[in-house]
């Protein structure tokens, strides 16, 4: 009879175990589907329930921030970029890890700057940018942060950290060069001095995308300070 019991037992536990993955199959199908359809109200459903499933599974706290953050729920998705990160950081010592980590800080930071957060969102993007195998992203989203707070120093160590990483980002040549011709000096003359790579970077921009947003601006800027576009 105690053999019996324990048969049962096993059984049971199997068939339980059986449909907790049927139910978990059937959920992520659910949040495939309704992350292709970006259908992000659908997605987050699926995603709680998936979290509430199976709690250590971190990728599915990332995937939950990243269906609120697309419906405009930007401190939810914060929490749960931070449950992610919680979990993600027990295994960090895998390279695939450490870069899953770097996108979720990322997330994070952009999370962040919706809600005019900005140390936070700066310390996510540092966070990124030193996990990260190509850092290029992280340091321009520092970079883009600094530049619209007015913190011009610190915005252009980023762009430069930023293009060291990634020499193709046009954006952070826009900012190097708008954040250097800030710092032009008039001379007793009125002579105006722009700082040595001001014109290089505009003209690094215009190369990378000539019909690039700032592709106006940046034409402007050249004439204005007497360079002239790359041929």
């Amino acid at each position: 009879m105690k053999k019996l019991y324990l048969l049962c037992v096993c059984l049971c536990w199997a068939i339980s175990v059986a449909a907790a993955s049927t139910a978990e199959n059937t959920l992520i199908q659910q949040v495939t589907q309704a992350q292709a359809a970006h259908d992000w109200a659908t997605a987050e459903s699926a995603l709680t329930k998936l979290t509430a499933m199976d709690p250590g599974h971190w990728q599915y706290n990332q995937a939950l921030g990243d269906a609120e953050y697309n419906q405009g729920k930007y401190l939810e998705a914060v929490g749960s970029y931070a449950t992610a990160l919680e979990g993600a950081a027990q295994d960090k010592l895998k390279a695939k890890t450490r870069q899953a980590m770097a996108a979720i800080y990322t997330s994070q930071g952009n999370s962040y700057l919706k809600l005019h957060r900005m140390p936070e969102a700066e310390a996510a993007y540092a966070k990124a940018a030193a996990l990260s195998d190509n850092p290029g992203l992280a340091y321009f989203n520092l970079c883009a942060t600094y530049y619209n707070q007015g913190d011009m120093p610190n915005a252009l160590t980023a762009c430069d950290k930023s293009l060291a990483a990634d020499p193709k980002r046009a954006d952070a040549y826009f900012i190097k060069g708008s954040v250097l011709m800030g710092d032009a000096t008039v001379e007793a003359g009125g002579k105006t001095t722009y700082p040595q790579g001001t014109v290089e970077a505009l003209q690094a921009y215009l190369k990378i995308a000539p019909d690039g947003s700032h592709a106006a601006d940046v034409k402007q800027m050249l004439d204005f300070i007497g360079g002239t576009p790359p041929k």
